[in-house]
């Protein structure tokens, strides 16, 4: 039972109580801290979004402007994507939320008409660089199913479920009294209701004459003008869609049965030829079996050769599994294109605007489920555009990301340099054929970078600089493991399922272009930069076997007060090119009862790996099963070029790997890192009897490993380990006494455990003083022979101590074994399990008594503690490579409210202190050409004089932040930062004016800290958390800069800097661009004479209120936007566009008056010749006779 502590009752009270602001520190401090003036103000801050990149998610209609260039995209939750050039995107979304079920545009107007699920049409502006609704209108009775916009046409017929069909006037968004009822369309001796509309469109050599489509098969040519049926033609099979032939006299119907019927305009009783493109011909002459509906048709005409005639759908049931096929028919030539995905709409791109021309179709749009393909038909083969848009984020799903902005300008040719031999051949030669809008004008000063990892393994490099999205590398990870060909080969050692490759952490320097990840399989991946290409025989591979006791932990008395910083003797240990076993029994794959044991997740690539120019594999770590216990997945990761470490923990502990030597540094769990400053009390768990052996985790050769062991590094047997902190007490009678209580109960304890406490006697190694750590530390820096001496001489000198403390220790253990033995709290434990949360490598004053920064390692666990470890690394390249680096371990020195999510270091002044680092350099280059190694330190590197702070740790929780002033470890500075919710994510960021700390909270707030008063600058509550997706991927980086993974296939950036707000108009591109309209087909001198050209149709005096009358006011509700159409037309764009506008109105205008003149003079000229033939004729017949003449 747990045990009521009234003290933590108090200390909770008493923190509710307090105010959330900062708190001030010990008046020492705050004289410090005076003196730092802070330049970020809140003035600095202002939160938006700025782009949103990656492929509509659930796409459901698209729609594109042929003058413009535009394409348009609609998805089911409501939002609308518009594509330009490459680089030119926006987004778009109605408050509603519902479907986008269709999409017209204006052509070459700059707006756009989106039909929606809840019966509702708007016109969107998008003469603006961020497109704004202008008119929205809300069918209130019935529902809306096609919508059909003429070209230069102002008025909208929508058609309903009922059969019905409206007219909208698209500039004033009113309903027309015209209206075309279903029961006066259809033949009136039929009695069933003909379905809701499917189609809608007018002939295109008649604009009278309007094509509507029932989805019982029936179809009706309306005259508008006489307002009855001309032609009605009947089909058994039920319609999809209508296209028509350019000339207007015959169209093609799409049918549920998978057969293609073309009819004669004027011959309705029946089809003129009736196909089934994928159906099966019988040779008896009987009907071909039935295949799926094909759900869309187009019909296009050229010049010269045969039409086109582009479907999707109608293949046979017998099909099953196969994947979604577009059909191109080109004469007697049938080409069937498979796509990845289900097809959700295709477009067919003409040279012409004007549907009664020949269409000359150059290139088919498909939108897929999950991609956008665009087709050449111009090309033998109809080869594929590659894509300018970076619409394959979700290529595998995203497991986490990154955002590196202000990064150094030589990575991002170096990744390109390196991604551009990675690019698929085969696309077609042409320029991507949606191209309209502009590049904006303003362009931001600094280098950004997105990193994502994904399901499959790979990572892929994104150019996120000046509001763009590229992709620059991509880089597969698994690569280095063997694939299962099958279900039945998958190891039964896997933890998960699916996706075993899947990327969980990215650990990323930039400017030593070393980059680390952590898998979901438990392995960690070091990769380093090379433009050369290598071929490895054999993957670097180190096993590290991580197992510490579950343990049930309590809030320690005094939950957020800070902890005395004790330093404890350190760790080291030897370089060795593998990794040896701790335990001779665990050499083979399974223990004495079969369990699964010392067995990685994955097995590693056996033969050669051909490794590209880019990240190469410079070393593989994984952990390994103990006992039947898979390994715990890895929670934090940090890698450090300088030190050439690469530290990861879990819930079993912290392990710091050197991934020059391969070698593993430090192998310890989070309880053994603490040593005597630990706050926590745990309580050993009830063993797993069915997991564990019933000799410990070893067999009868080594039954003695204790838990202190196995939560050791396998490469201790040279370490002095030692913790400074023992239940035996200084003083010699109660030590005594304390011996003599463990003897006796050590009477009760079997033979095999006695002979544990014998072989841990040899195996622990206690130091009592300050003198015999420093000698720990100069016996790490030996070679192995004289530290394998040294380890002897200290053993034979505190002999007497270690077996007092291991006695002391296993005294401890045995009685809490003994009271958790009967209970089963499995869950429990695992859940309560102190798990490492945050690491950060940094060279700082760790301990009190420094005062020169060392390497170090700052640990973070997700109870709120924060433990320092220093490295003692040698200092030359040589050395390095030959020398072991030194752990020590300096305890706890602070403690939060929450896990630790961020740590940073500012220096005396509050400035950011950079990471240490390692210049890059070709790691393949020849000896000779090979630069030495630099490692870039701090520009100045701090020192502390006796009593002063001169560093500052940065420390962010779930809860809380706090800044503690180092070597001294006082609080300075205290922020509560939420009570109620908690901190998902914490980056400490540097800005144009100074430095801050960005947080996001989980119920949807962003905000921003002064550095290092933590002054809330910024507090807006901009998302709460509906998916943890968007927890897993929000990320803040510098210069104001933020991201996350707002969809499965989409990512938005949004800002938090005043000055990118405010520049923000200006280096958004513009959607609309001047064009002028190309000119109507010329009708012929023989169609003008005889009338056999397009006919032209007066809508507005058909429609308009004065013939066809008012419509009910129920039966749509007008809401108005911002502005009318006067609006639209008159919307700033910017000024480039306006003055280009009135540049081209002008041009406009001169040519008229130029051709106006012109004719003026013809016919001027024209009087003059015909005024003097009069005369002459006047004076030549004027003296005449009537009888001369």
């Amino acid at each position: 039972m747990k045990k009521f502590n009234i003290r933590k009752v108090l200390d909770g009270l008493t923190a509710s109580s307090s105010s959330s602001s900062a708190a001030a520190s010990p008046p020492s401090g705050s004289r410090e801290n005076d003196m730092i003036q802070e330049t970020l103000q809140s003035e600095h801050f202002q939160l938006c979004k700025t782009l949103r990149h990656g492929f509509p998610y659930q796409p459901s209609s698209m729609a594109f402007d042929p003058v413009q260039k535009i394409l348009a995209i609609g998805t089911q939750n409501g939002a609308l994507r518009l594509f330009g050039r490459a680089g030119v995107e926006c987004y778009c979304q109605h408050e509603s939320g519902s479907a986008v079920i269709q999409l017209e545009f204006l052509v070459n107007e700059g707006a756009l008409v989106s039909a929606l699920a809840d019966d509702s049409i708007h016109l969107w502006n998008l003469r603006q660089k961020i497109p704004a609704i202008l008119h929205s209108l809300k069918f209130n009775r019935e529902r809306i199913t096609f919508c059909h916009l003429p070209f230069q046409s102002k008025w909208l017929y929508v058609g309903t479920e009922r059969g019905n069909i409206h007219i909208v006037n698209v500039e004033s968004f009113t309903l027309s009294g015209y209206v075309i009822m279903w029961n006066k369309a259809i033949e009136l001796s039929s009695k069933s209701h003909p379905g809701p509309v499917v189609h809608i469109s007018d002939n295109p050599m008649d604009e009278g004459k309007l094509l509507i489509g029932f989805e019982c098969g029936i179809v009706v040519l309306w005259d508008l003008k006489s307002k009855k049926a001309d032609y009605r033609y009947n089909y058994d099979e039920a319609i999809h869609s209508v296209a028509w032939h350019h000339e207007g006299k015959q169209f093609v119907c799409s049918h549920s049965d998978g057969t293609l019927t073309t009819w004669n305009v004027r011959i309705p009783a029946k089809p003129a030829q009736i196909i089934t493109p994928h159906g099966k011909q019988p040779k008896d002459g009987k009907k071909p079996e039935p295949c799926k509906p094909i759900l869309k048709v187009e019909y296009k005409t050229t010049r010269v050769g045969e039409p086109f005639m582009i479907l999707c759908g109608g293949l046979s049931y017998d099909t099953v599994g196969r994947r979604a096929c577009l059909t191109v028919m080109h004469g007697k030539s049938t080409a069937v294109l498979e796509m990845d995905y289900s097809i959700v709409d295709f477009l067919t791109l003409c040279e012409t605007p004007y549907p009664n021309d020949f269409q000359e179709p150059y290139a088919v749009v498909v939108l897929l489920e999950k991609d956008l393909v665009v087709i050449d038909l111009a090309q033998i083969g109809y080869p594929i555009f590659e894509n300018p848009y970076p619409l394959s984020i979700h290529e595998s799903p995203v497991t986490c990301c990154e955002y590196y902005a202000d990064c150094p300008a030589e990575i991002i040719p170096a990744l390109y340099s390196v991604g551009s031999k990675q690019k698929r051949q085969g696309f077609s030669k042409k320029e991507w054929p949606i191209s309209g809008g502009n590049w904006g004008q303003g362009t931001l000063s600094f280098s950004e970078i997105i990193v994502t990892g994904h399901a499959d393994g790979s990572i892929k490099f994104w150019d996120s600089s000046a509001l763009m999205l590229q992709v620059l590398y991509k880089l597969k990870t698994a690569k280095v493991f063997e694939k299962p060909r099958s279900k039945e080969e998958k190891s039964t050692t896997d933890i998960v399922d699916e996706d075993p490759f899947a990327i969980q952490i990215l650990s990323w320097c930039p400017e030593s272009r070393v980059l680390c990840v952590a898998g979901v399989s438990a392995h960690v991946i070091v990769y380093r930069f090379s433009k050369q290409e290598v071929t490895t025989e054999e993957v670097q591979l180190l096993e590290v076997r991580m197992q510490c006791e579950l343990n049930e932990v309590e809030s320690p008395e005094g939950g957020g007060e800070q902890a005395s910083a004790v330093s404890t003797p350190g760790t080291s240990s030897s370089p060795q090119t593998s990794l040896p076993q701790s335990h001779p029994s665990t050499s083979s794959n399974n223990s004495s009862d079969g369990l699964r044991d010392n067995v990685p997740c994955l097995k590693v690539r056996s033969s050669p790996l051909k490794q590209s120019p880019g990240y190469q594999v410079e070393l593989l770590i994984q952990l390994v099963w103990v006992s039947g216990e898979p390994p715990q997945q890895i929670t934090s990761l940090a890698v450090n070029s300088a030190y050439g470490l690469v530290a990861f923990g879990n819930g079993n502990g912290l392990a710091v790997v050197d991934y020059l030597q391969k070698t593993l540094l430090l192998n310890m769990s989070t309880a053994e890192l603490y040593g005597s400053t630990d706050p926590h009390h745990r309580q050993p768990r009830s063993p797993r009897k069915a997991r564990q052996p019933s000799a410990g985790f070893c067999d009868g050769n080594d039954a003695s490993a204790t838990p202190e062991e196995r939560c050791k590094s396998p490469t201790s047997d040279c370490v002095v380990a030692v913790g400074s902190g023992s239940p035996c007490n200084s003083d010699e009678d109660s030590k005594h006494k304390f011996i003599d209580r463990v003897m006796s109960k050590s009477k009760r304890i079997s033979k095999t455990v006695a002979n544990d406490f014998a072989k841990i006697s040899r195996k622990i190694n206690m130091i009592a003083d300050q003198k015999d750590e420093r000698r720990v530390r100069r016996h790490c820096s030996l070679p192995i022979k004289k530290q394998q001496s040294c380890v002897k001489e200290m053993k034979r000198k505190h002999a007497a101590s270690f077996r007092e403390t291991s006695l002391c220790d296993l005294n401890a253990r045995d009685n809490s074994f003994s009271r958790s033995r009967s209970s089963s709290v499995t869950s429990i434990d695992r859940e309560s399990r102190e798990v490492v949360s945050s690491l950060y490598f940094c060279d700082s004053l760790s301990k009190k008594s420094e005062t020169l920064a060392v390497p170090s390692l700052w640990v973070g666990t997700s109870l709120g503690g924060m433990m320092a470890i220093t490295l003692s690394v040698p200092s030359t390249p040589e050395q390095r490579m030959q020398q072991p680096v030194a752990v020590s371990f300096c305890g706890s020195v602070v403690r939060l409210k929450g896990g630790i999510l961020r740590m940073a270091q500012l220096d005396a002044s509050g400035t950011l202190l950079p990471h240490v680092y390692e210049p890059w350099y070709e790691p393949n280059a020849p000896e000779e050409e090979r630069e030495p190694p630099r490692r870039r330190r701090p520009t100045s590197p701090p020192s502390s004089q006796e009593n002063q702070d001169c560093q500052y740790i940065v420390v962010c929780s779930e809860k809380q932040a706090k800044v503690v002033a180092l070597p001294s470890q006082n609080f300075i500075y205290e922020h509560n930062i939420t009570e109620a919710s908690f901190v998902l994510r914490a980056d400490v960021v540097t800005m144009t004016s100074g430095v801050g700390l960005a947080c996001f909270c989980a119920n949807g707030h962003i905000m921003t800290l002064s550095l290092p008063s933590l002054r809330p600058l910024l507090d807006v509550n901009y998302l709460p958390l509906t998916d943890m997706r968007i927890a897993r991927t929000f990320c803040f980086s510098n210069q104001g800069q933020a991201m996350y993974l707002t969809s499965p296939t989409e990512i938005q950036r949004i800002t938090y800097s005043q000055e990118t707000c405010d520049n923000l108009q200006e280096m958004l591109g513009e959607l609309f661009t001047p064009v002028e309209t190309p000119e109507a087909p010329n009708r012929g001198f023989f169609k003008g004479l005889f009338g056999g050209g397009a006919q032209s149709l007066d809508r507005e005096d058909l429609f308009g209120e004065v013939t066809a009358g008012k419509a009910s006011r129920s039966l749509a509700q007008h809401i108005p936007g911002p502005g009318g159409m006067e609006g639209m037309k008159g919307a700033a764009s910017g000024v480039v566009g306006e003055l280009a506008r009135a540049r081209i109105a002008l041009d406009e205008r001169g040519q008229k008056l130029g051709e106006l003149e012109e004719r003026t003079a013809a016919m001027m000229s024209s009087a003059d010749s015909f005024s003097k033939h009069a005369h002459d004729i006047m004076l030549k017949y004027k003296d005449k006779k009537w009888y001369q003449l």
